[in-house]
């Protein structure tokens, strides 16, 4: 009896983590509302771990996969194919930058942030091109 009792409680409290998890959608756009182009839209996005993003190609031309260095320790990289849309699931903390490759000399960037989270050093370090740079600037400035 204490053994089924405890087997569904903590099946409860799986399904009940699991329910709870929000799909976040991002699209990817030639030009957004504020006039800007080749942009994501929302260009900073607060996540909870286990939450999902959802990369809509709403334009066509674009991508979205991690930039080289930028995500937390320990989690994957990810990159999606020109056109297509991606789901990811965001297990663990911390930071993730984003960018459309075909786009990002020209600032088409994004960043997650998974939990509660700070700026860890060296995150805006390594080769950055200057318009993604100051994209990115703006958007680390909503932690």
């Amino acid at each position: 009896m204490i053994r089924r009792l405890t087997t569904g409680l903590a099946l409860a409290a799986l399904l009940a983590g699991t329910a709870m998890a929000e799909t976040i959608e991002v699209q990817m756009l030639n030009k957004g509302a504020d006039g800007e182009r080749m942009v994501f839209e929302p260009a900073f996005v607060r996540a909870q771990p286990g939450d999902v993003v959802k990369f809509i190609a709403a334009d066509k031309g674009h991508n979205a996969e991690t930039v080289k260095g930028m995500v937390p320790d320990g989690a994957e990289a990810f990159g999606g194919k020109i056109n297509e849309e991606i789901e990811i699931t965001l297990e663990t903390e911390g930071l993730y930058g984003v960018m459309c490759k075909p786009h990002y000399a020209m600032g088409m960037v994004m960043t997650i942030a998974v939990g509660d989270v700070e700026m860890p050093d060296g995150f805006l370090g390594g080769r950055i091109p200057k318009k993604a740079m100051g994209r990115f600037e703006d958007q680390v400035g909503n932690l």
